[in-house]
């Protein structure tokens, strides 16, 4: 069996677009049990309540749902554990600096393999308020409006 080149999404998460503003993004990889990795590679997985934190100089990725594989046995998993978070030592104390100013927090948007490993894609993000998503919402409909505009004249 040949080895995996390329990327291959197994999740993403669209809400945390819309609900942050996203300032960096970082790729980490995951240390998972043998039963995550099928049920991955099945593409079976929720990045909706997921979020990251930092805790004695390690980052955890918290509430992301990867079921339980179909076929597994008494080794499986539990779908809602806590999953080490795999990034550089000056990614991780530049995160600490940054999470620990108000507003600040860590959301996973992706999370794929690349490789044949996989990994997260993790942003350190901003909240948006409600008036932000209003004006994001106004602002694409205007840019559709312009570019249906444009088509029509040509």
């Amino acid at each position: 069996m040949g080895r995996e080149t390329g990327r291959k999404l197994i999740a993403q998460n669209r809400r945390a677009r819309h609900d942050y503003h996203i300032d960096e993004t970082y790729e980490a990889g995951l240390v998972l049990t043998g039963t995550e990795v099928k049920s991955l590679r099945q593409g079976r997985a929720s990045l909706v309540d997921g979020f990251a934190h930092i805790n004695d100089g390690e980052v955890w990725l918290e509430n992301v749902h990867i079921p339980e594989y179909s076929q597994g046995t008494w080794t499986n998993h539990a779908a809602r554990r806590s999953r080490k978070l795999l990034l550089h030592r000056e990614q991780i104390s530049r995160l600490i600096g940054k999470t620990r100013e108000p507003g600040r927090t860590l959301v996973p948007l992706s999370l794929y393999f690349s490789d044949g490993r996989a990994k997260v894609e993790i942003a350190l993000a901003r909240g948006k308020r409600e008036y932000d998503k209003r004006h994001a919402i106004a602002e694409r409909e205007a840019k559709r409006d312009m570019e249906r505009a444009l088509r029509r004249r040509r």
